[in-house]
């Protein structure tokens, strides 16, 4: 491990000093307030889980926010500076008396029934600085990541946010760099900015376009105290005739979780002196011909856990870091679970509606080890869990997706749209208290960017 990050470092900075044949975009740099761009997305969201598997209550909020986003351009010479904000400010929209969808902050307090009362009105952010040689830039602060292997909360409200350092290389033609660490992290419904208590998270990888048709990716993250984390991906596009294509994806990951961590595993079987590890891959081949995309996608588990995520205190995700086809509220993630999927999507753009775009999925998951908590005193329910056993191996969970976006392609409304999606969960009996239990989501976001710059 340590030997890979070194590595990826040591590439990094070669890759900065060397000469090549890719064009450097530092040279093009106009200037700090020339380059310059800011947005405003104003975002209004409703998200409402009706609880089926009468294990947990129903779960609905809605709120209002202005996510900020200013970004200056970079100074000329050989070395570039900049600067940037990036921040939300929110309040919530009715009562939101049954939070606890990752959605609305919430105090601390119970109340008298147990639920507890959602911010009224709340704002986060940061800022950062960064700096440019050549193509390799390096960006320091509070930041938004699109890493497999670490990867912010975009599916909420607001996003989760990130403090550290992040250096992304593009030297050599068709390979990316990254390598970087982070020291706080702040998921979407947490006032604090390192309310997770976060002591780092390393994380390292690459990406290679070889062709126009064929891409590759590796990634890798030491969450310290908590688990190591590697994912690959290879994407493969056949073009076909009257522009129809086939694409051919493999996506895996392979976790181990340090023992500081088991404690917050849910779904191991086994000793809580084992160690913790999981693997989980899948394939999936879409055909895609003028509005229409098909695609068929297998995913896998093994190892004695599944693919374990949002686990309290000191890990950095905040359940998104899961570049897998079979995601949608269910990620199908479960110890040695198989599961199949079946998606469709089309494109209005054809039949006299640009930007309307709708997708529809069935997921079906089996084979799943569900498993019950062992307790140091059987008798006391607050006792430590020192195993957890099987239960079955047999469990099951299916889903059915459903999302319809609209854009506006012009006019004084462009760009805003309007995102609504349903999904219909539903998981045997014994794999109900394990995971999210039947569940009817919607989930409906309006989206009005605002360019100021």
């Amino acid at each position: 491990m340590l030997n890979a990050k070194k590595l990826t470092l040591a590439v990094l900075v070669q890759a900065a000093l060397i000469s090549t044949a890719v064009a450097s975009e530092q040279s093009e740099a106009k200037g700090f307030v020339e380059d310059a761009n800011g947005s405003v997305l104003f975002r209004t969201g409703f998200l409402h889980r009706d609880k089926k598997d009468g294990l947990t209550n129903d779960t609905s909020s809605a709120a209002q926010t202005a996510i900020v986003n200013l970004d200056s351009g970079f100074t000329k010479g050989v070395i570039g500076f900049g600067a940037g904000i990036i921040g939300d400010a929110s309040f919530k929209l009715g009562k939101n008396g049954h939070t606890g969808n990752q959605m609305i902050p919430t105090h601390s307090q119970d109340n008298a029934d147990g639920t507890k009362d959602a911010y009224d009105h709340w704002a986060r952010g940061g800022a950062y600085v960064k700096a440019r040689i050549s193509n390799t830039e390096v960006r320091y602060g509070t930041q938004v990541l699109d890493l497999p292997v670490l990867a912010s909360n975009t599916a909420r409200l607001v996003p989760e946010y990130f403090t550290g350092v992040l250096a992304t290389s593009r030297e050599i033609d068709g390979l990316e760099l990254t390598a970087g660490k982070f020291t706080k992290n702040q998921f979407s419904d947490q006032i604090a900015t390192d309310q997770n208590d976060l002591d780092r998270a390393i994380v390292w990888g690459a990406r290679y376009q070889v062709n126009d048709q064929l891409n590759t990716a590796y990634f890798g993250v030491d969450n310290k105290d908590r688990l190591e984390r590697h994912y690959a991906n290879v994407n493969y596009k056949l073009p076909l005739a009257n522009q129809s294509s086939l694409t051919f994806d493999f996506s895996g990951y392979h976790t181990d979780w340090d023992r500081e961590a088991n404690g917050s595993l849910y779904s191991y079987i086994g000793s809580a002196d084992d160690k913790f590890q999981n693997s989980i891959w899948a394939i999936s081949t879409a055909y895609n011909t003028g509005p229409h995309n098909i695609m068929l996608a297998y995913q896998q588990n093994t190892g004695n856990a599944g693919y374990d995520y949002n686990l309290g205190a000191g890990v950095a995700d905040g359940g998104q870091t899961i570049y897998m086809p079979n995601s949608y509220l269910s990620d199908f993630i479960g110890n040695d679970e198989k599961s199949v999927q079946l998606q469709y999507s089309l494109n209005f753009d054809q039949y006299g509606v640009p930007g309307l775009n709708w997708t529809s999925a069935f997921v079906y998951g089996w084979d799943i080890d569900a498993n019950r908590a062992v307790r140091a005193n059987p008798a006391d329910p607050n006792s430590a869990i020192v195993a957890r056993e099987l239960v079955v191996d047999n469990a099951i969970e299916r889903e059915f997706f459903n999302q319809v976006k609209y854009t506006v392609q012009s006019g004084f409304a462009k760009d805003a749209s309007l995102r609504v999606r349903h999904s219909y969960y539903r998981a045997s009996d014994e794999y109900q208290g394990s995971y999210i239990g039947d569940t009817n989501e919607w989930r409906l976001f309006l989206d009005i960017p605002v360019k100021l710059f």
